[in-house]
């Protein structure tokens, strides 16, 4: 663990600070209301703009925050040392603005879609943790992964599944999570990855 914390600060506070505020909500229910993203009170009281923030390190239950935390846990930590090889030092910063950015974007088309709406709100990494994977995608697109330890599974197939999930939950969930942000959350860490390292992209066509 303290290795992690020097290896990979930013993936370590990022993983243990959404772990530890899901828990404290799901012991204080109250809490949602006020961290949970609701475009409606954020279009009419931009000083609510932290919501865009704090719904993205809640989550609606223990299946929720498993999900989310398994797949940070199999990518985020190694696209921060990815970052690292490539930028230096500097890659920890990068990685922390990849992160908080890809959170915001994310987010940006379901605030415009629903600033209207009174009672639709929303929660959970999805959003950035989408673009996590698919930036690691640009640089290991053909990586094994052992799924649950027992399921073996290329890097790329994960991300079509996970997906795949996404979009039929969106259509088909009312759980307050935010599936549509995984879509977008997928989108823009692809841009935000060819935005800081442009070569990606002919690296994932040498190697998918």
């Amino acid at each position: 663990m303290i290795n992690a914390l020097y290896s990979t600060p930013v993936a370590s506070i990022i993983f243990a600070l959404t772990i530890g505020l899901s828990l404290y909500v799901f012991s204080n229910p109250q809490w949602y209301g006020k961290l949970m993203l609701h475009p409606y009170s954020l279009q009419r009281d931009k000083s609510k703009w932290y919501m865009v923030l704090t719904s993205g390190l809640i989550h609606k239950d223990w299946g929720h925050l498993i999900f989310n935390m398994i797949t940070f846990y199999y990518f985020g930590f190694s696209l921060e040392l990815m970052f690292v090889q490539f930028s230096g030092e500097v890659g920890h910063l990068l990685f922390a603005g990849f992160y908080l950015l890809s959170l915001i974007l994310s987010d940006i088309p379901t605030f415009v879609r629903k600033r209207n709406d009174r009672s639709y709100a929303s929660l959970g990494a999805s959003g950035a943790i989408s673009a996590v994977l698919f930036s690691f995608i640009m640089f290991e697109p053909t990586a094994m992964l052992g799924i649950f330890l027992i399921i073996p599974m290329p890097a790329y197939l994960f991300a079509l599944l996970f997906l795949g999930y996404s979009i039929w939950a969106s259509k088909n969930g009312q759980d307050h999570i935010n599936h549509d942000a995984h879509l977008f959350g997928a989108l823009s860490g692809i841009a935000l990855t060819l935005l800081l390292y442009p070569w990606a992209i002919r690296h994932f066509m040498d190697n998918f």
